[in-house]
């Protein structure tokens, strides 16, 4: 398919889950990278040949052995990271020191290509540099084809959890805000190199080297004065959190959304679920880092196990209360892989004891909600951005269907990114 298609392209006769709710069996149509129509299909019968010979093979399919095709929307992942080696390197963490940007930028891009050929079409990289911005940048305007990235650009503290990630005795140092001076400033150099959000620190982290999870990450007023500056530039606040502490800074200040949020009390659950912030719970990433992974230290694994005791009942009890979780997996290719998103989503539903429909549409419709994007990404409706997932199976009816092994093709802006649609075309 060329990279401006201004023809129309029309799959008919498949079952549609739309990101709000299942549709039937349809005609999804789309042109120039955006939908079209999705309109119920015509049954046989009904006047058009292709489109009753498409419906007629999907209601056989179906009744026959309940694995036929469907339509739903491509995933939207709110938190991960792509500056990472897209190949195999032996210290990921020693890999951006020497790395040019220029050789990095093609990182990056592989590594979002790779998330759109798992279904993941949209995606917020969180705690982004100049690299992240310009590949976005780049996405956005069409000079090269790949999924939607959104960038978000972090304002932290010297020996906070973001700048921990580079060795102590490196000189060359992502920048940091030490003042609430510095905090405005450093937005405002965000804002300026073109990044969609910030993020900040509330608390320390998992695999940020020299930390502990307890560690205060600024001052109240270095953290008012961030969020003051990105709300007053039209942009939204997104913080790490893993302690009951962090999470309370983080109600009190007023961020838009919360990654971790791993030590919620009921009274912070109620008032999360009140406000209906979005919350990225980044479920497995722990997991891996707590039992799965030999590559990270001693130290990272016991910090890792601390966090996720009790952390599943406690996760349970917030989606009773309703707290909005969205998609969030920390991806960064050697922990969760860029593809694992579906995995996440399934273990989504297993820890809130959630439907499949409602855990379908925390990946897909309010995560996009969640970072303002709702009328482009995460639905299939028209106007929309033409980014959706054909896949064997009824995932918002069956949770496990919504695995990587079913997918039969991917689109992303209108274009086949994997697999294929040969022989569903209308």
């Amino acid at each position: 398919m060329p990279f401006n298609d201004a023809s129309q392209h029309t799959i008919t006769g498949l079952p549609v889950w739309d990101g709000d709710g299942y549709r039937g069996s349809s005609s999804i149509s789309w042109s120039d990278g955006r939908i079209d129509s999705v309109a119920p299909a015509q049954k046989v019968g009904g006047g058009n040949a292709m489109a009753d010979a498409g419906y007629a093979r999907n209601v056989q399919a179906h009744a026959e052995d309940d694995l036929g095709l469907s339509i739903i929307p491509g995933l939207v992942d709110t938190h991960l990271h792509l500056e990472y080696p897209s190949t195999t390197v032996a210290d990921t963490f020693s890999w951006g020191l020497y790395t040019p940007p220029e050789e990095m930028s093609l990182h990056v891009l592989a590594n979002a290509q790779e998330c759109a050929r798992f279904g993941v079409t949209t995606m917020r990289d969180m705690a982004s540099h100049a690299v992240e911005i310009a590949v976005s940048r780049a996405l956005s305007e069409g000079v090269i084809r790949g999924p939607r990235v959104l960038a978000d650009g972090e304002v932290g503290m010297t020996a906070g959890h973001g700048d921990l990630f580079t060795p102590p005795r490196a000189e060359q140092r992502n920048p940091v805000a030490d003042s609430p001076d510095e905090c405005h400033k450093l937005v405002r150099v965000w804002a300026r190199q073109g990044t969609t959000g910030i993020k900040i620190y509330l608390s320390g982290g998992v695999l940020s080297l020299g930390d502990k999870v307890a560690w205060r990450n600024q001052t109240r007023a270095e953290i008012r004065a961030t969020i003051d500056e990105a709300h007053a530039l039209g942009m939204q606040v997104a913080a790490h959190c893993h302690t009951t502490d962090s999470i309370q800074i983080a109600l009190d200040e007023h961020v838009d959304s919360i990654e971790h949020a791993t030590a919620m009390t009921v009274e912070q659950m109620q008032c999360i679920a009140q406000r209906r912030i979005p919350v990225a719970p980044t479920l497995l990433v722990n997991e891996v880092i707590a039992y799965r992974s030999s590559a990270v230290s001693a130290i990272a694994r016991d910090k890792a196990r601390k966090i996720i005791e009790g952390r599943n009942p406690m996760f349970r009890r917030a989606a009773e209360c309703g707290v909005r979780f969205v998609l969030g997996t920390d991806a960064c290719k050697n922990l969760v892989a860029y593809g694992d998103q579906m995995e996440e989503v399934r273990l989504m539903s297993k820890i809130f004891g959630w439907g499949a429909e409602r855990t379908m549409a925390a990946a897909t419709s309010d995560a996009a909600d969640s970072m303002r994007i709702g009328d482009q990404a995460g639905r299939l409706i028209a106007g929309s951005s033409a980014d959706f997932i054909v896949i064997k199976g009824r995932p918002w009816e069956r949770i496990d269907d919504l695995d990587v092994n079913n997918i039969v093709a991917v689109v992303s802006k209108g274009r086949v990114v994997s697999g294929s649609i040969e022989g569903l075309r209308g």
